[in-house]
């Protein structure tokens, strides 16, 4: 696609020249995510003008690549017979997660003008959480049974791939009572005589998830066995849906977006899924913000308190107020460092509670010798410039401890909050700012009080 903002100027030239006929042309020619970016970046009327030019098709397309909100709202904006035709051809698990996201009245207008098969299968999947495998599974499962001929089973694969739009990733069998008994990939069957049972080629040996599995737990599997599709089934074994990998990709990149967020202090669990922060309501953006910023207040206000109660060591020795920056900078990077390593090697299983004590000791022998290093670069960087080894060996011991006790509180937190079951995430960023600015504060200050009385 040409340059975006060529391409955007080009279609609001059209829309306002009424060319109506070059105006269709033009936008069935651009790939169906080209043209989700487009409508991203068109006014609300242009993007009501330009869905309706669309063949329904590629239109339904590209309501499966637009963001939750603007799915909502273009659904809502055209007509209703429109709406449902485009809901009734995305993907079922697409298709549910939209009306979810649409007020209750609003979607039962939807369901209800839907095929009625297809309004029964989407139903049901609104049934589940949509955090869980129920939430993002398909129903359209590729099924045989394991009585039937391989040759049976291939012609069984054509009638129903001809039916519905299947995904075609593995043959999944099951008997009578669809309880899921083994998988069947498509090179198998094309390979196998046809004269052989499903049975006797079948694989046993199964990965499966529960309808009530969340996400997380279904990413790592999907990151541990490198599947396309994994079955989804219920208490009793019966094979409900499959998730596929497009759907794992989508819950990865959304807990990726929720560490970041949670790692820099914004809530993201306000029980408000329709509202996004960066483009949602100014009301969410500042709920999903405030939180952690009045924790730091708190704690800052108890670094203040610290300060404050020095008062008398400030007077005698005004230089050290100059080093405070100082230590409060690196002993909150090396914690940060310390805290992004643990989220992410607890994210990825590299690191188990198991491993914790391991992982605290190679962290302190870290931390202490980064402080070192440290510590004596400010020794005599101080020294130089104020003239006075002691004070640059008061710094420096400050600089090198407060980077220890940074590195262990930075390791320790994320175990400490994963063995009372809380993310880890919320650990980064402004607790560990806060807890390192009143610790290093109060150790710098104590130190430098003692070199006071000792002269």
């Amino acid at each position: 696609m040409p340059n975006i903002e060529n391409t955007i100027d080009r279609i609001q030239e059209l829309i306002e020249s009424n060319a109506e006929q070059q105006l269709c042309d033009e936008l069935n020619s651009y790939h169906s995510a080209d043209l989700a970016d487009i409508f991203q970046q068109l006014k609300p009327e242009e993007r009501l003008k330009c869905i309706t030019k669309v063949d329904e098709e590629k239109a339904a397309d590209v309501i499966e690549y637009l963001p939750p909100q603007l799915q909502v709202e273009i659904l809502g904006d055209i007509d209703e017979g429109l709406a449902s035709r485009l809901i009734s051809k995305l993907p079922h698990d697409e298709a549910a997660d939209v009306l979810g996201d649409m007020e209750e009245d609003e979607s039962q207008i939807y369901l209800d003008k839907l095929p009625q098969k297809f309004s029964s299968e989407i139903r049901e999947l609104l049934t589940y959480n949509e955090d869980t495998a129920g939430g993002i599974m398909t129903p359209l499962v590729l099924t045989v049974f394991d009585n039937m001929s391989v040759k049976d089973a291939l012609d069984t694969i054509r009638i129903k791939a001809e039916k519905e739009n299947m995904e075609l990733y593995y043959v999944y069998v099951v008997d009578k009572h669809n309880h899921l008994v083994g998988v069947v990939s498509l090179r198998n069957l094309l390979t196998t005589p046809v004269h052989l049972n499903i049975s006797d080629i079948m694989s046993k040996d199964l990965v499966k998830i529960h309808v009530d599995d969340y996400q997380g737990h279904i990413a790592d599997i999907f990151m541990k066995y490198q599947f396309n599709a994994l079955p989804v089934v219920d208490l009793y074994d019966h094979l409900k849906g499959i998730v596929t990998w497009d759907d794992v990709q989508d819950i990865v990149e959304e807990e990726t977006t929720d560490e970041i967020f949670t790692s820099s202090g914004i809530v993201t669990d306000l029980g408000d899924d329709d509202d996004d922060i960066l483009t949602g309501s100014l009301a969410h953006s500042i709920k999903a913000r405030i939180p952690w910023l009045f924790i730091t207040l708190i704690g800052e206000f108890i670094a203040v308190t610290i300060t404050n109660k020095y008062d008398k060591t400030f007077t005698a020795l005004p230089v050290i107020a100059a080093f405070m920056p100082l230590l409060a900078g690196l002993g909150g990077n090396i914690g940060t460092q310390s805290i992004t390593l643990m989220v992410r090697g607890m994210s990825t299983g590299q690191i188990t509670l198991n491993e914790g004590w391991h992982q605290i000791m190679r962290e302190t022998i870290t931390g202490l010798s980064i402080g070192a290093i440290f510590g004596i670069l400010v020794t005599l960087v101080t020294w130089g410039w104020q003239h006075n080894l002691e004070l640059g060996v008061i710094v420096g011991i400050a600089m090198s401890l407060n980077m220890t006790i940074a590195t262990v509180i930075g390791t320790c937190t994320p175990l400490v909050l994963k063995k009372l079951k809380i993310d880890p995430a919320v650990a980064s960023g402004p607790v560990i700012a806060t807890t390192i600015d009143v610790v290093g504060l109060a150790l710098y200050l104590t130190l430098v009080t003692w070199y006071l009385i000792k002269l």
